[in-house]
């Protein structure tokens, strides 16, 4: 399996980079949506706090995606 991209007929390899970076973008946003819906409304927390943690959450999942799209 080719992880970097699709392979042309030449051999030659396209698209690897702009498919790391929308695998890793939409990890970010959707862990930080989740853990925004899960705080502000499962457990009642305020709207500062959410944001907060949502945006740790999306950076944290960012980085994850990071390091496993580089593996």
């Amino acid at each position: 399996m080719n992880r970097r991209g699709t392979l042309t007929v030449d051999g030659s390899e396209r698209g690897g980079a702009m498919k790391n970076w929308r695998y890793i973008g939409t990890h970010a946003v959707v862990a930080a949506v989740f853990i925004f819906l899960l705080q502000r409304y499962a457990l009642s927390a305020t709207l500062e706090s959410s944001l907060l943690w949502a945006l740790t959450f999306g950076g944290c999942a960012a980085g994850l995606a990071y390091a496993q799209s580089n593996r």
